[in-house]
């Protein structure tokens, strides 16, 4: 049967701006880390950010800084958690009887939602990965961790040597959008959102990853309409 022809792709609904929208005033001694680290990868590659550095833009001993963390990439692991954190606690029940790769869809945009404070941070870290191949590893294999709760909570099996695979091509995908998204200045991400849907288009096709989910265009479009629908309703909230 042919597939009906796509519509234009329309705005995410966003809780936050996607351009530099400011990040949460830290909390704690480990908030207060992270975000001094993502502060610095906003000005400098990571490569050039020392221990000491952090410290002092953290406004923290270096003895406690060490009782924290024990080095760049393990604070990075930390900020990657706090994501996922706040990814799994978004309220995806109105999902619940989409097809999988819409469900994906819409989990994808949420965590891109979620990173959007720290977009030049990203930005940073992704260049350095291109030319540093031990760092893009490291980088790769907290991915992959991120990656799986991602498909977990979009209902989809992240389980043994399979569930895997699927991270893992799930974390490629990711990246390809991100560099999509890290230069999309449209306040609705629409190259971003053609970008994953494009990729997830790709991602169907690798075997052991989306290989086994189906997808139906038009209910993508009304899945992004709804998604449409919650940012106009909000922007109506905020403007009340």
């Amino acid at each position: 049967m042919a597939r009906r022809p796509r519509r234009p792709a329309r705005p995410a609904r966003r809780s936050a701006p996607s351009t530099s929208a400011p990040a949460a005033a830290p909390s704690s001694e480990r908030d207060k880390i992270i975000a001094a680290l993502l502060a610095l990868l906003a000005e400098k590659s990571i490569e050039r950010i020392g221990m000491a550095e952090i410290a002092t833009e953290a406004d923290v001993s270096l003895a406690q800084l060490r009782g924290a963390f024990s080095s760049p990439l393990a604070i990075l692991a930390a900020y990657l958690k706090d994501i996922d954190r706040a990814v799994l606690a978004e309220d995806f029940s109105d999902l619940a009887e989409e097809p999988a790769r819409e469900r994906l869809f819409d989990v994808l945009m949420r965590r891109i939602e979620k990173l959007a404070p720290h977009r030049a941070a990203i930005r940073s870290l992704m260049r350095s990965a291109r030319r540093n191949a031990p760092l893009g590893l490291a980088l790769n294999g907290l991915a992959v961790r991120s990656q799986k709760w991602m498909l977990t909570v979009a209902g989809i099996n992240a389980s043994g040597p399979r569930g895997s695979l699927r991270a893992q091509g799930l974390a490629l995908l990711f990246s390809s959008v991100l560099r999509t998204w890290v230069r999309d200045d449209d306040p609705g991400l629409a190259r971003t959102m053609a970008a994953l849907d494009r990729a997830l288009a790709r991602g169907q096709r690798l075997a052991g990853f989306l290989d086994d989910l189906c997808f139906i265009p038009s209910r993508l479009c009304r899945l992004r309409s709804r998604r449409r629908g919650r940012y106009d309703d909000s922007e109506e909230s905020a403007a009340a």
